[in-house]
């Protein structure tokens, strides 16, 4: 804020400009007895550009905007932001409720235009505990438009916010891949600004069988002339299996399973992650089903496409052939089969992985409490558990989309984005900025250990939950 005087402690830093720390600084924007910065490295705000392939909608409805599901009065949300383009007759009329990606981004491209205290072409080195003065001390570098550094810089504060999102991730065996020369072979994230490339190459192979997979596929199959496709689409799952989208299973999408996930033994939170890789890793049906319908459209006139759809493979290795192709050795999961693969080029819909917080982090080493498996302990309201000479002195630093772990598989949805900066708003003020919903789903999960267990009993009568039971 203007005026701010350069030793005097912040109330919050936010470290990353994605949607999360957007919704964060949205909602902070209001509470005006905070004192909040944002860094962000890259020079503008910029949402996965290389997938806002034409047509492409987010899998949450427009509700899950930076702020409604928080504060529907909020300047900062979606409907705000058609009302500004004099859009809103057109969007009533066009009655979607998921929105086209590439509008979820020029949305939040607007509120990045217009809400102060964000920093673009801020670079954030490292994070410290001063112990004399109780702050934290955030080092940056300011960089100019061409990314070179211009000034160092300090700023210091109580709490801080770590938004520094997801980075594309390369399993071992394809890495040989992505440094073969003379190939093209890119990951889903830069797939428009190598589409051309792609399309130029006789034969393609998409390897990820989750919605980047899906929606990569469709594209390239939608511009390749019929008969001679060319494409190849493999995946490790048993299937192309649709997304778990019923109106049940979205309630693990809710503040009341993040609760009841967070309680649970850290083994158990393991195991649920990975089994319930269909309800975050599946493919939206409506993109099935555009799959499907083209792949029948080029039937019409007699012949199949030139597609091979396999799921249930995984890559062994790979590398380059000669100086213009690659060969990708495969291995069936269930027949315990291999063979070859030639292609021309490939595209690693292989999906994201949490950025390591080591990097900015690694001042604080000492203070971090890690679980078991080497990964920073989450409490309940976002905050790394630390040691107490850092905590009890009023200083946090809190995550968003780094603890799936802790949280489950509503880290990185759009859905749950308000409601956890509300959360953390809450705690970092120490008062109820935002009143938050006690009770999000109609699923009650886990059973209170408090009600009496009667194995052979019979309800003679119930009134709003009250039973009265006979033993019998």
């Amino acid at each position: 804020p203007p005026g701010h005087e350069p030793d005097t402690p912040r109330d919050l830093v936010g470290i990353g400009i994605g949607p999360f720390n957007l919704s964060l600084a949205a909602l902070a924007h209001p509470l005006t007895e905070l004192d909040a910065v944002f860094y962000e490295q890259r020079s503008a705000f910029a949402w996965h550009p290389g997938l806002l392939i034409d047509g492409a909608r987010l899998q949450v409805p427009f509700l899950a905007d930076l702020v409604t599901l928080a504060d529907p009065a909020s300047p900062w949300s979606f409907l705000s932001y058609l009302r500004t383009r004099d859009r809103l007759f057109p969007f009533y009329f066009a009655e979607r409720f998921h929105i086209q990606r590439a509008e979820y981004d020029a949305y939040c491209r607007w509120v990045c235009e217009n809400l102060p205290g964000l920093g673009f072409g801020h670079q954030v080195d490292a994070v410290r505990f001063n112990p004399e003065h109780d702050v934290f001390e955030v080092d940056f570098t300011q960089l100019g438009p061409d990314g070179e550094a211009e000034a160092l810089g300090r700023t210091y504060t109580k709490n801080v916010v770590l938004g520094i999102g997801t980075e594309p991730d390369v399993p071992d065996p394809l890495k040989p891949l992505v440094e073969a020369p003379g190939v093209p072979v890119i990951h889903a994230a830069d797939y428009l600004d190598h589409r051309e490339t792609l399309l130029a190459a006789d034969h393609v192979t998409v390897i990820g069988s989750g919605q980047s997979g899906a929606e990569v596929f469709l594209d390239l199959l939608r511009r390749r002339p019929v008969g001679r496709e060319g494409l190849h689409w493999l995946g490790r799952t048993d299937a192309f299996a649709p997304m778990e989208y019923s109106k049940l299973g979205l309630e693990h999408f809710t503040p009341d399973y993040t609760r009841y996930f967070h309680a649970l033994a850290e083994p158990v939170r393991d195991k649920l992650v990975a089994s319930q890789w269909q309800l975050h890793k599946g493919i939206d049906a409506g993109t099935l089903s555009a799959i499907h319908d083209e792949l029948y459209r080029r039937t019409l006139n007699g012949g199949w496409p030139d597609t091979v759809l396999t799921p249930g493979v995984r890559v062994r290795t790979a590398g380059r052939l000669a100086t213009t192709k690659v060969e990708l050795h495969l291995e069936h999961i269930h027949q315990n089969t291999r063979s070859r693969l030639t292609t021309d080029a490939v595209v690693l819909a292989t999906g994201y992985r949490e950025r390591p917080l080591s990097r900015i982090l690694a001042g604080l080493d000492p203070y971090l409490r890690l679980d078991s498996r080497e990964r920073p302990r989450i409490d309940d309201q976002y905050r790394l558990v630390m040691d107490p000479s850092v905590t009890g002195s009023g200083c946090n630093i809190y995550v968003q989309n780094a603890e799936r772990h802790t949280h489950g598989i509503g880290t990185p949805d759009l859905g749950l984005a308000a409601w956890r900066s509300a959360a953390i708003l809450n705690s970092v003020t120490g008062r109820e900025a935002y009143p938050l919903p006690t009770r999000t789903a109609f699923t009650t999960f886990g059973l209170d250990p408090a009600l009496p267990r009667q194995v052979r009993s019979r309800t003679i009568g119930a009134q709003r939950g009250t039973v009265v039971q006979l033993k019998g």
